[in-house]
């Protein structure tokens, strides 16, 4: 056959569209089988929670992170079809000054027009973060993560009016807003927690004139810094502006997610010197599933999909455990160019690469739908739930519940109730070391005194397994419930009354 030049340029302009053409994005795996691991017990398998969509979900713990795309490292249009089927109504976004106004007095609010329509026409809830400086003023902070805030006159007066307009242009969609991110990152000596302070009173300010019901975070810490925090509460309580605020936020990566609660507690403490009554939350955690230096936190591990499940799930119920919001970060890896960060962030729970395409859901991704399909908020935390020794103890209270766990071994145990029939839920982990690849389980006698199942169940929440308890493995005596040979490991399972899971 004779090639010409025409019909060559034709073949390789064919082959080359075809390279060049970005993969589908998969579809979301809906089957029982959508995660398989080697985790293996003995116990009758029942089926496979079912996830539930966001308009199933009248309201929850969960907010979900969808930072960056105010500097353009994710793509809002590759992974919105991702978002309702995962559970998860509110979005944490940024509001991206630097590129709404690229010229000098002019804004271009397109890009963000189209997010925001888009995701509450889902009936997706927007929590939008007042971030970061712009370049067109002196001293008017920078742009990326860890950038300072504005400080000159001119610049503090163009952010006033920056502000004013995007709470005007989108107050009757967007009531969750939030001042800033992480003004205190990395080795920032140029944020002080009293410029801080003095840039979240100004936007609190501007924005309750605006918008009075708006629901407004502060200070959004990027590590736990307890001077800095009191420093910062300091100046609110003396203006007599903290009270405006609806909740403060932290952000505090760690290696075992279970570890860091003590220093959460000691934020607490300094807060309720000055607000015992608002609340912290949460604002955005996550885990890599690989490992990586200068991919921001958490590198120096060597981090999988499944080590991502367990911490995401371990982050999200030990902060459920302890009655604090929290955000999941993020939807997707984010493609960081510039910045601190300058490489692929592989902290989000949907694959990507370079282009910024959705690629698939991770293992991450699933284990969050079992964990946003089982809890709401038609469940409400036992408050007292406490540890013995004793299976003969007999709690204080009617609404007491006391758990002897059969081990000296460090658990994380939270204990949940249904509004409506009073019926309960316990979530177990492992918690005293970071994830690890294994899946292999111990397994462990448990009783629970003043506790109320009909059916009792097991579920494994990274795949989603439920599991029935037979007749055999557990006993009753008045409302002492005693389980034996219940298989426990570094990532949540559950005994649940069989009412409280639905499952495929």
């Amino acid at each position: 056959m004779k090639i010409t030049f025409r019909s060559a340029f034709g073949i390789a302009c064919c082959l080359l569209s075809l390279w060049s053409k970005p993969a589908s994005a998969q579809v979301i795996d809906t089957s029982p089988n959508r995660v398989n691991t080697d985790f293996a017990i003995s116990l009758p398998r029942l089926g496979t929670v079912k996830p539930r969509s966001t308009s199933e979900i009248d309201a929850s713990n969960w907010l979900l992170g969808c930072e960056t795309m105010d500097r353009d490292f994710t793509d809002y249009d590759q992974y919105k079809e991702y978002l309702a089927p995962l559970g998860i109504k509110r979005l944490r976004m940024q509001a991206g000054w630097d590129k709404t106004e690229k010229v000098k007095g002019q804004y271009d609010w397109a890009w963000l027009d189209h997010i925001i329509d888009d995701a509450t026409k889902r009936g997706l809830r927007p929590w939008l973060q007042a971030s970061y400086g712009n370049h067109n003023y002196p001293n008017g902070g920078g742009s990326n993560l860890g950038a300072g805030v504005p400080t000159s006159k001119e610049a503090l007066a163009a952010w006033d009016t920056w502000v004013e307009a995007m709470v005007k242009r989108y107050k009757n969609k967007v009531v969750d807003w939030e001042i800033w991110n992480e003004p205190n990152f990395g080795d920032n000596l140029e944020n002080t927690a009293e410029k801080s302070a003095a840039l979240n009173i100004r936007t609190i300010d501007i924005i309750k004139r605006i918008q009075p019901e708006a629901k407004v975070s502060g200070l959004a810490l990027g590590h736990i810094d307890l001077d800095y925090a009191d420093r910062f509460f300091k100046v609110l309580a003396d203006q007599k502006k903290i009270s405006l605020f609806d909740n403060f936020t932290y952000h505090d990566y760690v290696y075992n997610p279970d570890s860091h609660y003590p220093k959460v507690m000691q934020l607490r403490a300094i807060l309720d010197k000055y607000a015992p009554t608002i609340p912290l939350r949460q604002g955005e955690n996550g885990c890599p599933s690989s490992p990586g230096y200068g991919r921001g936190a958490l590198g120096d591990y060597d981090w999988s999909e499944l080590t991502q499940a367990k911490w995401d799930t371990r982050r999200m119920l030990g902060d459920l455990g302890h009655d604090i919001e929290t955000s999941v970060f993020g939807i997707i890896e984010m493609a960081y160019t510039n910045g601190p960060i300058n490489r692929l962030n592989y902290k989000g729970i949907i694959k990507s690469d370079s282009t910024k395409r959705a690629i698939r859901p991770k293992i991450a991704y699933y284990a969050i739908q079992n964990v946003t399909a089982i809890f709401d908020h038609s469940l409400q935390r036992i408050n007292k739930l406490s540890p013995s020794y004793n299976r003969a103890d007999v709690p204080a209270g009617k609404n007491e519940v006391i758990y002897v766990p059969g081990t000296d071994r460090s658990l994380a145990v939270y204990g949940y109730q249904h509004k409506t029939t009073q019926k309960q839920v316990f979530t177990i982990w492992t918690d005293d070391y970071i994830p690890v690849e294994s899946n292999r389980t111990k397994n462990l006698t448990f009783t629970f005194i003043n506790v109320n199942f009909d059916q009792p169940v097991y579920v494994d929440i990274i795949t989603g397994g439920v599991y029935d308890i037979p007749a055999s493995q557990w006993k009753k005596t008045g409302d002492t419930y005693t389980f034996t040979d219940i298989p426990v490991y570094d990532a949540p399972i559950l005994i649940a009354d069989k009412s409280l899971i639905k499952f495929q």
